[in-house]
């Protein structure tokens, strides 16, 4: 019985011991490697004409939005970050620029607002104007629209507000353009297409799918900036 016990008691010591071995290494691994592994899955891709920032040593997101003259705030909700007091040494930074698409030789500029969300991808039906709408615009900008419930075509300028998109009655080449219900020959739900050139009498050439019936064709038709007209830009 005397050796039973014996033996036991030497499996628990070497259990012990290897227990405190790995807790001992575990520190030691988590200072030497930890920031840098934390860091590499805290990288995020960012959207074209962001300005991308690795982190390093002693910086705070304070400090990092103070030297793009924004705030920590609009750089904690536009890089989706839990916790905005902690970052990790070469993390990755998107800091919201501008953005450029070239389109048939003329190159288009479009500034992105900081605070404004961004959709994750495609949800709406194909062939439908909001699906192109949104299909276009990311072409453009790299950016899909965030809301996809209450998403009727006449209902997009108010939700841009909602996510701070800017709205406006001025057009803008690679805007999104809003017509309301029975505006300039849309239909009860509205029509959304994009703007692909602004011409010298204020018009709009825009692109959109279903229009006139036309289902999953894109045409290009004429508008008029005016009453029930609106133009969305991140």
């Amino acid at each position: 019985m005397q050796r039973y016990f014996s033996g036991r008691r030497l499996v628990s010591i070497i259990a012990a011991h290897a227990v405190v071995l790995a807790i001992f290494a575990g520190v030691l691994f988590s200072g030497a490697f930890g920031s840098g592994l934390l860091g590499a899955f805290a990288q995020s891709s960012c959207s074209s004409g962001d300005q991308m920032y690795k982190v390093v040593s002693g910086d705070t997101l304070g400090a990092v939005a103070a030297r793009y003259n924004v705030s920590w705030q609009g750089l904690a909700s536009y890089n989706k970050l839990a916790n905005a007091n902690t970052l990790y040494i070469n993390q990755t930074i998107c800091i919201p620029g501008k953005s450029t698409s070239t389109s048939g030789g003329k190159t288009t500029t479009f500034s992105t607002s900081l605070n404004a969300s961004r959709g994750a991808s495609n949800t709406f039906p194909y062939a439908q104007c909001t699906w192109f709408a949104d299909q276009r615009y990311h072409d453009l900008t790299g950016y899909y629209v965030p809301w996809t419930t209450n998403a009727n075509a006449w209902q997009w300028a108010y939700r841009a507000q909602q996510y701070n998109w800017k709205v406006s009655s001025s057009p803008s080449a690679g805007s999104i353009m809003v017509l309301q219900p029975w505006t300039q020959g849309a239909y009860a739900l509205g029509h959304v297409g994009v703007v692909e050139s602004v011409l010298s009498n204020g018009h709009v050439i825009a692109s959109s799918m279903n229009w006139g019936g036309h289902g999953a064709v894109v045409t290009n038709a004429e508008f008029t900036p005016g009453p029930g007209v609106s133009f969305v830009t991140v």
